[in-house]
């Protein structure tokens, strides 16, 4: 069967520069020696490798305070605030130091955190040497997912770091041989375990052995790197304890959802990710039903809690009898069980149904009840009313998004994958007393949605499978291979029950190549939680969320299985932001879900995510108006025969003007100041032997630092590293390097002073590319007019001015119109002109358009996606074309903007819009005055 191989883009600048985050905080830390050099006796103080008994391991020569400095620095240039010292992990009584450096990177999920993390341990081995990394993963989800990662990127990372040799292992404590080949090899060597695998003295890697070493020994002989996966999960003292006992170099902590960010580096947050595309959109389908009297409903309010483990209570909401009718009410339970029939005054709707338990799960606080149906509720949950009836309309309504999808896009060669979160197994599959599996009612529902909509003409033979084989579900198991409502899956698939349940957990977890392909039937997944972190898959473009009660798994954590960026039958990437939209099919109204997950985010975050989460449910087809009048028919002619035309660009400079401003730019020690001798930190310990061993038990005065003044330092090939970095002649390298009259740092600090040099040039290069770019029209190519008329666009009534609330006048002198859409998707009757709109910034822009004096804002329109200005940072969409009269016929074309995005403030959408301005400053392009701007608002016109 065809296994899709993704293709990975090494290009994607977010990625590098969480890289060179990492990479620049140790700046000063001696250079990468040849990879068959091996530091020997007192050689390996001056490199960043250093020769044990135990093996090869990886040293640190850099003070805290040149750290310090560097992550400062590091600090300013991502625009995060600044560390005023070096933070370390702590105990939760603040008394205990775990690990003393901690590095956190911030990405939000979808966005290739994986794939960073993994390119960083190449950088870090290419620039300094480093060779040992252990990533530490709290999750069988997260471990398979670094494994498939490892495995799938390792051709690509050949490629890009010219075959270094690399081995990766997955810790095994029945391959214990594996820890002693990591020490004592000299490749890069990269170590995944699973946390629990040594945070306990009786793990098989803290037990002595006949030799008389515990397998940890090995690890911490190495010194390693230790990079920590999805970090908020190990914020207890033990696992904080188990990862020191690693005796990391430093940590390295990636997530989307930091608890604390130590010492952060880097930061994309979820609204700069979700504006610049690189990850889906997000729209909600909610589906709720109005209070229903005719079901057993209970909500589970709160928890009252006594001055003793005996005097706590639990508030609860149910429906009960009263002379004026069937009311909810509000009851406290103070034992721990109730009959709910006896307190809902004899409501038949609790006939039975009893509070049988209280209490808490193992290693959690909150406090569940359990009733006699089986059913656990936590604070803030609920259950009952239409629920079933709920459920059903969401599976349909999944079902019918997903052919949908699947019809738009498999001639594309894009696979649409569906994933359902339930909360309870037995609701997709049960088992009957003889251990052989059953349907549960989703599954039922499933199947009877699924031939239902797979019957309507539009959708007939779109799936050529059998029923039972385009649905299945992923689920944790116990050893009998039965499915079980666990938060974690079994951790050795090999004890599954049958070879189903063996290949279902390979295509899922393992073979994501596989489940990718349009040749494998299955599209339909139901997981309980074994998949609600960890675990994602960039074709899933619907998420459902049955639960019989409220889901107890944050909203963040649901909509992260969906938001990476999907990819085709060629393992390509798709960027297009028609195609990349994840539907949450969620069981309450689209305005709560949206409310309560913009609370999430923020809360984790700290930043606002309003008006980003559309509903799927109010949409609109908008196409070019076929009704225009004569004039504003002329009118778009005269701008668009302005503007239709396609160019290409070169870019020209001299060396002796790239040599010249870089050298100006390294005799400025403000900006590039010089580079300093790394410095030596000496720490006392006072060591204790008892029947564990050596330990060590408390620091103690008398440690020193030593500024390394004789050391010579191996200079690495000056030529080969800068011209990895820029595209430079070693004739100009060697010119800069002369004429700044600082090469005499580079015997001091080799490190430190080619980054200065590779970032002057860097910095050069963008200002000359400004000004030496040159655009030539292509005269056989245009901008047809065709471009606005290929196709109707499809979108959310939020993203179109006027909103159907806004009380404005009819607009006119504007190119399109919307006609809204039912909940089929079909076209009703009200049809009205629009301006498709982005952000807040361009509402307002539509609106000073629409509210300018007729005599002044001739006729606007939003360009079309497609029309697009090369630049040599990437192709540029401008937003609006504008014909306005002033004292004259002006042709304004304008890019509005509040705030610079994070991109913007890097430089790379400046470069975009500087160069812009120059393809419309070209005279040759002027057929009439095309004048180009950036404003906030119509009257900077």
């Amino acid at each position: 069967m065809n296994e899709i191989k993704r293709q990975f883009d090494d290009s994607q600048a977010y990625q590098a520069q969480a890289v060179q985050a990492v990479i620049q905080v140790f700046d000063g830390q001696p250079l990468a020696s040849d990879a068959f050099e091996m530091p020997l006796g007192d050689a390996g103080n001056n490199s960043s490798l250093a020769f044990s008994e135990k093996g090869i391991a990886n040293q640190l020569l850099l003070k805290d305070a040149q750290i310090l400095a560097n992550l400062q620095s590091v600090q300013k240039l991502n625009e995060i605030e600044g560390s005023n010292a070096l933070v370390p992990c702590l105990s939760a009584n603040q008394k205990e130091t775990f690990t003393r450096l901690n590095f956190s990177i911030e990405m939000e999920t979808g966005t290739g955190k994986t794939y960073t993390f993994i390119r960083t341990i190449y950088q870090l081995n290419k620039t300094y040497g480093f060779k040992k990394f252990v990533i530490v993963v709290p999750s069988v989800a997260i471990r398979e997912g670094a494994l498939e990662n490892l495995k799938s990127t390792h051709a690509h990372f050949q490629a890009l770091y010219e075959k270094p040799p690399v081995n990766f292992v997955l810790y095994d404590s029945r391959n214990l041989t594996a820890l002693r080949n990591f020490a004592m090899s000299n490749a890069i060597q990269i170590l995944v375990i699973n946390i629990d695998s040594f945070t306990k003295d009786n793990n098989v890697i803290n037990t002595l052995r006949e030799n008389g070493i515990k397998p940890i020994e090995y690890i911490q002989a190495t010194n390693p790197i230790v990079i920590v996966d999805e970090p908020q999960n190990f914020e207890t003292d033990i696992r904080k304890a188990a990862i020191q006992e690693l005796n990391p170099l430093c940590t390295l902590r990636y997530s989307a959802t930091h608890k604390n960010p130590y010492n952060l580096l880097y930061s994309l947050n979820p609204v700069q990710a979700y504006d610049l595309g690189l990850v889906k959109q997000i729209e909600v389908d909610g589906i709720s039903a109005e209070a229903n009297y005719n079901a057993a409903y209970i909500k589970f309010e709160a928890v009252k809690k006594g001055k003793t483990a005996s005097g706590t209570a639990i508030q609860l909401t149910i429906n009960v009898n009263t002379a004026q009718g069937v009311k909810p009410k509000t009851i406290i339970i103070k034992e721990g069980h109730a009959d709910l029939y006896e307190l809902s005054n004899q409501n038949p709707h609790y006939q039975d149904l009893l509070v049988t338990e209280m209490g808490t799960e193992f290693g959690e606080d909150r406090v569940f009840i359990e009733l006699s149906n089986g059913l656990r509720l936590y604070e803030s949950q609920e259950q009952g009313g239409l629920t079933d009836d709920i459920m059903r309309y969401q599976i349909e309504r999944t079902v019918q998004a997903h052919f949908a999808k699947l019809k738009a896009l498999e001639p594309q060669g894009i696979k649409v994958l569906s994933l359902f979160f339930i909360d309870r197994v037995a609701n997709y599959r049960s088992y009957d007393e003889s251990g052989n599996a059953m349907q549960g009612k989703f599954a039922v529902w499933f199947e009877e949605a699924y031939q239902k909509i797979a019957q309507k003409p539009a959708y007939k033979d779109l799936i050529d499978a059998p029923l039972d084989k385009v649905h299945d579900g992923y689920f944790a198991s116990d050893k009998s291979g039965k499915g079980k409502d666990k938060k974690e899956l079994w951790v050795d698939s090999k004890e599954a029950n049958t070879q189903k349940d063996n290949d279902t957990y390979a295509l899922i977890m393992q073979r994501k190549g596989r489940l990718l392909s349009l040749d494998e039937p299955l599209q339909f997944i139901f997981s309980h939680s074994a998949l609600r972190e960890g675990w994602d898959n960039p074709n899933v473009f619907q998420i459902c969320t049955l639960n019989e009660s409220k889901s107890a798994m944050k909203k963040r954590q649901e909509i992260g299985r969906g938001l990476r960026l999907p990819v085709n039958q060629q393992g390509e990437r798709i960027f297009d932001k028609k195609i990349n939209v994840l539907t949450v099919v969620a069981n309450e109204s689209y305005e709560t879900y949206a409310k309560n997950l913009q609370i999430e985010i923020e809360d984790e975050t700290g930043v606002k995510f309003t008006g980003r989460i559309k509903n799927a449910r109010d949409k609109a087809l908008v196409k070019v108006r076929d009704d225009m009048s004569a004039e504003e028919l002329a009118l778009f002619n005269e701008m668009w025969s302005r503007i239709n035309y396609q160019a290409s660009y070169a870019v020209s400079y001299s060396s002796e003007t790239f040599i010249s401003g870089t050298v100006k730019l390294l005799q400025d020690f403000n900006q590039y100041p010089k580079a300093k001798r790394p410095v030596l930190e000496a720490h006392k310990v006072r060591l204790d032997i008892n029947q564990h061993g050596i330990e060590a038990v408390a620091t103690v005065g008398g440690g020193g630092v030593k500024q390394v003044e004789n050391t010579v330092y191996a200079i690495p090939d000056v030529y080969v590293y800068i011209q990895s970095k820029v595209e430079v002649t070693r004739s100009s390298i060697y010119a800069i390097i002369t004429q700044c009259n600082r090469v005499s740092e580079l015997s001091i600090n080799p490190q430190q002073f080619l980054d200065s040099i590779v970032n002057a040039m860097q910095q050069t290069l963008r200002s000359l590319l400004v000004d030496g770019i040159q655009y030539q029209q292509l005269e056989t190519k245009l901008y047809e007019q065709s471009l606005l008329k290929e196709e109707a666009i499809e979108t959310y009534l939020s993203s179109i001015f006027p909103a159907i609330e806004d009380k404005v006048a009819p607009l006119e002198r504007t190119l399109y119109k919307a006609t809204p859409l039912d909940e089929a998707g079909e076209a009703k009757d009200e049809v009205f002109n629009c301006v498709l709109v982005d952000s807040d910034v361009e509402r307002k822009f539509a609106e000073g358009c629409n509210t300018a004096d007729a005599e002044k804002i001739k006729f606007y329109f939003k360009l079309p996606s497609k029309f697009k200005i090369p630049t040599p940072a990437g192709n540029y969409n401008p937003d609006w074309a504008v014909v306005a009269d002033k004292e004259s016929r002006v042709y304004f074309v304008a890019e509005t903007k509040s705030q610079l995005s994070a991109d913007a403030k890097r430089g790379l959408e400046q470069l975009k819009l500087d160069c812009a301005k120059k393809y419309f400053e070209l005279s040759e392009f002027q057929k009439g005055s095309v004048t180009y701007k950036i404003v906030t608002q119509v009257s900077e016109l």
